[in-house]
């Protein structure tokens, strides 16, 4: 395996309840929810009405008219928090070679918002069977194919080198990065500009997560809806967002005097190959992702300080992770703080993961693990420490954070400061 150790030198956020990585980190730590009723639509006729939306201008965030005109919603994210994640990493990427650098966007949906809004367009609010291709949008192509995100990225930072879309359910955003993290590792690129974006909250979509029952029918209370480890839980709230991160080799991020947030010391993947939606109840997928991360990071589990979990808030997957942590950590699963963070922001899909690794970093910055809110009744069978509803001071130098996505996929990824993680 190559010695070269790759990091993160730049971050940039979209989240619900803030844009940019202040405004997320604030809320994050002082435990508000984001969750709210739905508002881009009337969301009356479906089972669950509530989401977690971004508050999110364009206009205000730097996109021309022309640029807005021209890309969903999800794609707006990704070239908003591209542009702030570079600006953060203050790498001159005008006097790189723009052969060297990379894209890679995850993403589970693409863009379902335009999509949706197109096909009501063209069929008259659903009314017409042959619908007029004469009212779409110019650009409703790149609407088609995912990989227009990657390419608006690239556009919109320089980049000229390998570009790629990542769309492996809700585990993308761990999957991109730790794709990304390869390239540089391999010597492939020197930089690269990866995350991953979604925008899902589209009649569609609902309609789709209601269907299986997946999403939380508790519309009388948003703010309490989304409660990952409680006993009351009955399913997860739809979120939307983006984060996007600078990557690079870690001696050449030093020989720049760069600002290194973290090292990505580990990655791995599997998938269970048993169902589309179901989780077995050992963990056993998980566990093995995770054990295999940290045999790339070279570290035990024991310098594990924090778990930034997956906790959408379904009954199967909070059982799932727990029985995994416990299996790839053993004792140390007990003794390890474990969070999350959709509690707050909603379960963005394929962004989640890339939102996670940014309150993972954040958490060792600040030695704070941000809470998991709404956690008032623990289920019996989720019996780790879940850091319920207040945030907490905590030495954090090595991270892992996780994510499951239907498809059975499992992703895990170490997170240390480069001197805890050196072999």
């Amino acid at each position: 395996m190559s010695g070269r150790r790759v990091v993160i030198t730049g971050m940039g956020v979209i989240a619900p309840g803030g844009v940019g990585t202040k405004s997320f980190w604030k809320l994050l730590t002082d435990g508000r929810t984001a969750t709210r009723r739905i508002s881009f639509f009337d969301p009356s006729p479906f089972r669950s009405q509530v989401a977690a939306e971004a508050c999110f201008d364009p206009e205000l965030h730097g996109l021309t008219p022309q640029e807005t005109r021209r890309m969903d919603r999800a794609a707006q994210f990704a070239v908003v928090t591209a542009r702030e994640a570079v600006a953060d990493s203050g790498l001159e990427f005008a006097a790189t070679d723009p052969h060297r650098i990379g894209v890679s966007i995850g993403s589970a949906v693409g863009a379902t918002m335009g999509l949706d809004q197109e096909y009501r367009t063209v069929s008259d609010g659903g009314r017409l069977d042959l619908v007029d291709h004469t009212y779409t949008v110019p650009h409703l192509y790149d609407y088609f194919v995912p990989s227009s995100f990657a390419a608006e990225t690239a556009w919109a930072v320089g980049a000229e080198g390998p570009a790629t879309v990542v769309s492996t359910g809700c585990t993308s955003g761990l999957d991109a990065v730790g794709h990304a993290a390869e390239l540089v590792r391999e010597g492939s690129v020197d930089v690269m500009v990866a995350g991953a974006t979604d925008a899902p909250i589209s009649p569609i979509t609902v309609a789709c997560f209601d269907a299986i029952k997946a999403t939380t029918p508790r519309n009388d209370s948003p703010e309490q809806a989304s409660r990952p480890f409680d006993g009351s839980r009955n399913g997860f709230v739809l979120g939307e967002g983006a984060a996007v991160f600078v990557l690079e080799e870690l001696h050449s991020a030093r020989r720049r005097g760069a600002r290194v947030y973290a090292e990505i010391a580990g990655f791995a993947s599997r998938c269970n190959a048993y169902h589309m939606t179901g989780l077995r109840p050992d963990g056993v997928e998980m566990a093995e992702a995770i054990t295999a991360a940290l045999d790339e990071a070279r570290l035990p589990a024991e310098a594990i300080d924090y778990i930034n979990a997956h906790g959408s808030g379904t009954k199967q997957n909070d059982r799932h992770e727990t029985a995994a942590f416990k299996r790839s950590l053993g004792d140390h699963a007990y003794r390890t703080p474990v969070s999350s963070i959709k509690s707050m922001v909603g379960h963005s899909l394929g962004a989640i993961g890339s939102i996670e690794i940014a309150a993972s970093v954040l958490a060792m910055e600040h030695h704070v693990v941000p809470p998991t809110a709404n956690l008032h009744t623990p289920d019996p069978e989720c019996d780790l420490d879940y850091v319920p509803l207040s945030a907490r001071d905590q030495l954090t130098d090595s991270v892992l954070t996780v994510g499951s996505g239907f498809g059975g996929f499992q992703s895990a990824m170490v997170l240390a400061r480069p001197d805890r993680s050196a072999p």
